[in-house]
């Protein structure tokens, strides 16, 4: 069977997903190595992403704000464990100026004092301020949400997984005790939970991270962990509970109500472009993109078909009255999105363009749905091999209830996927054999394994890794790890990444 994006997924999964990118348009490489260019429909998926997350940001109570891109280099080094986490993937700015000779090269010129490092991420630099913020425990909490690029040399970089340069959002919060600092960890790891589930449409793995997989300089870290359709896991987003760890680095301290002073306990949490990715990966198939309604730029998109110019008129005139009706309705808040295709393309040529990108609903209207009252109607859930005429007055007082059928279809499918390659494995033989075979998607394994030094080694071996340890697992106090029989309390997800 003929698809519109080859490599399918199963003959070639990573190239898959860059076909999917490249012909839904969502991006490009950058001249810049490692950088990418988000093209107009990428961003607009990003754009809403945005919008979402950031009214819920401020629905739990912190505020927008803007730091600067460049961190002097000595912020960094106060806090030892986060340089040491960050400090390969550093870009250094050394030079303030350039000067040009007589042939027009170009060479730095003005060497800084102290060299400043391209925000890999802002805890120091966000501290600083906090540090001059704070003074009493009046000034707590204080919640603070930063939407922001940041630069990360990566080695194999890939769209929208792993790109020197990224735009993400980081929160960072400052209390007075720690429990309070331990509530909102999870309080915003509960956010980025029910954005992926209720508005990506993608079930997900919520969990801690083993010991050696934390984020630098942080007590716990917490993960969204979401399952491609190969089998590989997603790290979709983090939330940090930070200790007192980077307070102490920087002087974080306020005057507490009993009049001594105390350190305050922070926290910090943040999700990226990466998300566009684990969308594509999630629900995407052969023919193209798959957007979740609840996220897509375009909730309908319409492509007119006539052959005769006279025809045009009848079909434009049925067109606007179907858009004129759905403009009454709203589905999830938010107006319907419609785009109507009036390029100089044939129909064929529009009607697959329209699957490609993505839109949820796709229509063909032309003069023999006019003269019968219908619409020629595909559900981008269920494949272009699913087409079928509907009455006009039906589809537009059932658009938003198609629209949530697809919703909770693309959940479905995706949960579905979590059920069935996510194994409990209660012994060495079974793991081995889980990971024998290399077709995919590759299956993880839930398991009793320890997080030591030569059990790292042991999964390295098969491209596997610590993915989280999930809040659902209960303490087993007789439990042993499967390889080296030392005790270890709860299991651990364990699976090949991205």
């Amino acid at each position: 069977m003929k698809t519109a994006v080859t490599p399918t997924r199963e003959q070639n999964f990573s190239e898959w997903f860059q076909q999917v990118i490249k012909v839904a348009d969502l991006a490009e490489n950058s001249v810049v190595r490692g950088c990418m260019v988000i093209k107009p429909n990428g961003y607009a998926i990003w754009e809403n992403m945005k919008s979402i997350l950031d009214r819920e940001f401020k629905r739990t109570g912190h505020k927008n704000c803007y730091f600067p891109v460049l961190i002097p280099l000595s912020f960094l080094e106060k806090e030892a464990e986060h340089v040491d986490g960050f400090a390969k993937e550093c870009a250094v700015v050394t030079h303030r100026r350039l000067s040009a000779d007589d042939s027009g090269s170009l060479k730095p010129e003005g060497e800084l004092a102290e060299p400043y490092v391209i925000r890999p991420t802002s805890e120091m630099v966000i501290g600083e301020s906090f540090s001059r913020w704070i003074n009493s425990y009046r000034d707590l909490p204080l919640k603070i949400n930063q939407w922001a690029n940041v630069m990360r040399w990566e080695m194999r970089p890939r769209i929208f997984l792993r790109t020197s340069e990224f735009l993400w959002q980081e929160g960072h919060t400052a209390h007075a005790t720690k429990e309070e600092a331990i509530d909102e960890t999870l309080l915003m790891l509960n956010v980025y939970k029910d954005f992926f589930q209720k508005t990506l449409a993608m079930p997900l793995i919520v969990g801690q991270k083993t010991e050696s997989e934390k984020f630098p300089g942080a007590d716990t870290t917490y993960t969204v962990e979401a399952i491609m359709q190969d089998g590989k896991a997603l790290q979709a987003g983090t939330s940090h509970f930070l200790g007192q760890n980077f307070s102490k680095a920087q002087g974080i301290k306020f005057l507490s109500n009993d009049k001594t002073e105390k350190y305050a306990w922070t926290t910090s949490w943040g999700v990226s472009t990466r998300m566009i990715g684990g969308l594509i990966m999630g629900h995407s198939d052969d023919n193209g993109l798959v957007l979740p309604p609840k996220i897509a730029p375009i909730h309908l998109k319409i492509i007119p078909v006539f052959k005769k110019d006279e025809d045009r008129k009848v079909v434009e005139e049925y067109i606007l009255k179907i858009e004129s009706e759905l403009n009454e309705y709203s589905y999830n808040g938010a107006p319907i999105s419609i785009d109507v295709d009036w390029r100089d393309l044939r129909g064929g040529e529009k009607y697959w363009s329209a699957i490609k990108e993505g839109a949820p609903v796709v229509i063909e209207v032309g003069p023999r749905d006019v003269k019968n009252n219908k619409v020629f109607l595909t559900r981008r859930d269920l494949g272009p091999g699913e087409k079928g005429a509907s009455g006009r007055d039906e589809f537009i007082s059932e658009f938003t209830d198609l629209l949530e059928s697809i919703q909770e279809n693309l959940s479905k499918n995706v949960q579905q996927r979590l059920d069935d390659l996510i194994c409990e494995v209660n012994n060495k033989e079974e793991f081995e054999t889980l990971f024998k075979k290399k077709s995919l998607p590759q299956k993880l394994a839930l398991a009793y394994i320890a997080d030591s030094e030569e059990n790292r080694n042991i999964l390295s071996q098969k491209s596997l890794t610590f993915r989280c340890i999930p809040l659902t697992e209960s303490k087993n106090e007789t439990a042993k790890c499967i390889f080296s029989g030392e005790k270890v309390d709860k299991r651990v997800l364990i699976g090949q990444s991205y």
